[in-house]
């Protein structure tokens, strides 16, 4: 059986970690090499660092920030925000990325993916899919731009197309559960696990192993969190250790 993976998620914001609710409100988080070295040290099976304010901005992710953890990293580290083209993307692989994660673009642009799959390799490829339950009927849509466009596309849909457009994995974070703590959306996991193959991993609401232990059940691949570790809840060691004693099979050092 493949271990499933603890992933810390760094939100960047002008250089600096940020945590907020549903993604605004956002508060400064530390420092992100720091992190990233903390993360490491306590368990980490590999790491995401997502530029938050790059597609608002219209900008490329800052490399220098990417090259500064990757320095200090020796886990495997995904990263999106802004990425438009095929040269963004592979500017991230060649400042130490190991993965480039794709959002907005991709609704824009879905042969983006096929382009990126055939440049750098699927295995490189993550659609990031920001999902918000819709208001008026059941199901979820697709947000984009750091939440602020919702585009009516359904978003179990989309994740059933990730594979053939050319993505190796999905990062599904809940909109409605960002930062809330309050559990992962299980009904959205469970949907998108049975309309696709590939590797899942939950994002957003995570504040116990439970949770973890939830999302897990329901389908997903690996689970990522923030706020529990930029608060110093939990550790990524101290949630494998309780997942191990549920029967959960997890990398320990």
């Amino acid at each position: 059986m493949l271990t499933r993976r603890i992933i810390p998620c760094l939100d960047i914001d002008n250089g600096r970690v940020v945590k907020g609710i549903k993604f605004s409100n956002l508060r400064d988080a530390g420092d992100p090499v720091e992190q990233a070295i903390k993360y490491e040290q306590n368990g980490a099976d590999e790491l995401v660092m997502l530029d938050v304010s790059a597609t608002v901005d219209g900008r490329a992710t800052a490399l220098q920030t990417v090259r500064a953890v990757r320095r200090e990293l020796s886990i495997p580290l995904s990263v999106g925000g802004g990425v438009r083209n095929v040269d963004q993307a592979i500017d991230l692989l060649q400042a130490g990325a190991d993965k480039v994660s794709i959002n907005s673009a991709a609704v824009l642009n879905p042969g983006l993916l096929r382009e990126l799959a055939n440049h750098v390799g699927t295995q490189c490829v993550v659609l990031s899919i920001d999902a918000a339950r819709q208001a008026d009927a059941e199901g979820w849509e697709i947000v984009t731009h750091a939440g602020t466009n919702r585009t009516g596309i359904d978003a179990i849909k989309w994740a059933h197309s990730a594979e053939l457009m050319g993505a190796g994995e999905i990062l599904l974070t809940s909109f409605d559960q960002d930062g809330t703590r309050s559990g992962y959306d299980l009904a959205l996991l469970a949907a998108v696990r049975s309309v696709t193959t590939l590797p899942v991993i939950a994002s957003g609401g995570a504040d116990s192993a439970l949770h973890l232990l939830d999302a897990l059940e329901a389908g997903a691949d690996a689970v990522l969190a923030a706020s529990i570790f930029h608060d110093q809840h939990t550790t990524p060691n101290q949630l494998k250790n309780q997942l191990a004693q549920r029967g959960i099979e997890v990398r320990q050092s």
